[in-house]
């Protein structure tokens, strides 16, 4: 399976990247979603001050302590009521989250079921699916970016088991809207499907656009998150990416086989990093801070663009800027002979060729100095 996936797209700029960096020429970097700013100081002394004298195996329930904390998080955000008791489970982050949930779900005894996920999206999403043995369909997204039910054709939806949605989305940035995400919690329910909605990138937004900030698929789904899971991260909103610290939210029976799935795993975050999570997820405050940053960076870049003629497509959340442009893989090159990196459209499925993915990790300076590297390759 490794074999027939391959490398993972992106390695594939960072290497190149990396030996520009190796013979000390300059590098502005914008292809992987690692943001720069320090994590914010109290995170880390929550850290340090949880590292036990003694280390033991953490559980893979995970300290009540953060549930609960998470659980809060929920109510202040969107309003949620969940029970940290049975609809909460801490990941090592969210990547090994998405990628192994389709474990939990998918049985190979029969034909291949269908997990679904809209294209260009997280290649995730589809390696998981097929290293669980299932069938991975991809459903080419319209031109706003957004999945909807009405996406799926009623063939596919009679064969799927998940369906992944992602807002605000990856690699694009466009949120779909609550009325989108009932829309697609009434048709999985119907077609016993379990929805997966990434909302790893829920707190980075233009407060303009959305005042109240992107909505969750558990506003959607109501009490109890019947059949719907929704998987959160600190790694964005907190600055811990090198933490590896998530969580997946939701239906208690499906967190149920989840902790099944990740007991039998031995996959467990650590218990000084969870602690470091509970004081992550108990704070607004710097997230809104970090929030700010992201804003200023994307309005330097999104002018950069526009003063030169491409157009910029959603990216009103989330951490990228979506680029539309004549061709993404001549047009990287072109960049990263110049010392700017990005990730070409296509490497995120169907549907993505002809735009750029500008992750908004380099500080607000160095976007600022892209912007002449723009200038010289694209006016």
């Amino acid at each position: 399976m490794l074999a027939e996936l391959g490398a993972y797209p992106i390695a594939t700029i960072q290497e190149r990247a990396r030996a520009r960096r190796d013979v000390g020429k300059p590098l502005i970097d914008f292809s992987i979603g690692d943001p720069r700013e320090p994590t914010p100081p109290f995170i880390a002394a929550a850290l340090r001050a949880a590292v036990p004298e003694v280390s033991q195996y953490p559980t893979t329930a995970g300290l009540l302590e953060l549930r609960r904390a998470i659980s809060a998080y929920l109510d202040r955000r969107f309003s949620v009521e969940v029970d940290p008791e049975t609809q909460i489970i801490p990941t090592s982050g969210a990547k090994e989250a998405v990628f192994s949930t389709p474990l939990a779900f998918i049985d190979r005894s029969g034909p291949p079921p269908a997990v679904v996920f809209g294209t260009p999206g997280y290649p995730i999403y589809e390696r998981g699916a097929r290293f669980a043995g299932a069938d991975a369909v991809g459903v080419v997204l319209g031109g706003d970016f957004v999945f909807r039910a009405g996406d799926i054709s009623g063939g596919v939806w009679e064969r799927a088991r998940l369906v992944w949605t992602c807002t605000p989305h990856n690699p694009t940035g466009a949120v779909t809207s609550l009325e989108d995400l009932t829309g697609l919690v009434a048709r999985c329910r119907e077609h016993g499907a379990l929805l997966l909605s990434d909302e790893c990138y829920a707190d980075i937004y233009e407060p303009a656009a959305f005042p109240d900030g992107p909505p969750s698929a558990l506003q959607a789904a109501g009490p109890g998150a019947e059949g719907v899971l929704a998987f959160f991260s600190c790694s964005k909103r907190s600055g811990m990416t090198g933490y590896r610290s998530g969580a997946i939210v939701g239906d208690a029976a499906a967190v149920a086989a989840l902790k099944d799935l990740r007991t039998a795993t031995g996959t467990a975050s650590p218990e000084f990093v969870q602690a470091a999570a509970v004081a992550a997820w108990a704070d607004d405050a710097h997230a809104a801070r970090r929030r700010e940053i992201f804003a200023e960076k994307r309005a330097v870049l999104r002018k950069a663009f526009a003063d030169l003629g491409y157009r910029t497509v959603a990216s009103d959340a989330g951490l990228y800027l979506w680029v539309e442009v004549p061709d993404d893989l001549a047009v990287t090159d072109r960049l990263l002979d110049d010392g700017v990196v990005v990730s070409p459209g296509r490497y995120f499925g169907e549907g993505g060729s002809g735009h750029l993915r500008l992750a908004l990790v380099p500080t607000v300076e160095e976007c600022e100095a892209a912007v002449d590297v723009l200038g010289r390759c694209l006016g």
